[in-house]
């Protein structure tokens, strides 16, 4: 990757990581089309992670390695993450205050906010 390292999709409570190949070769370039640093709030999440655990089907799209959460700052980077990523192919965008979640899903392509 040119604009990550891997460790930055850590599971923050496991320190596990199994992203997927094709999701991060599409994130980095989305950090390249969108022109500012992104920080990974959360990629990879354990099963057995907090926000995951009570997760029906062995957890989201966390688990599979196929979504990351990026931190924003206003609504200009927001809606440049959120545009491009939809461009791309990103089939599911979160939106809230502080990040964008977005993943790789092979179901509905979907978003929504928090």
């Amino acid at each position: 990757m040119k604009h990550f390292d891997i460790s930055e999709f850590d599971c923050k409570e496991t320190g596990e990581n199994k992203m997927d190949e094709k999701f991060l070769k599409m994130i980095d370039k989305l950090r390249e089309v969108c022109g500012f640093p992104f920080i990974i709030t959360s990629g990879f999440r354990s099963v057995n992670h907090s926000a995951e655990i009570n997760k029906p089907n062995g957890g989201g799209t966390h688990t599979k390695g196929i979504a990351a959460d990026i931190a924003v700052s206003g609504g200009a980077q927001r809606m440049e993450v959120v545009k491009q990523a939809l461009s791309m192919g990103f089939s599911g965008v979160g939106v809230a205050n502080g990040f964008v979640h977005v993943d790789i899903r092979d179901t509905t392509p979907v978003m929504w906010v928090y």
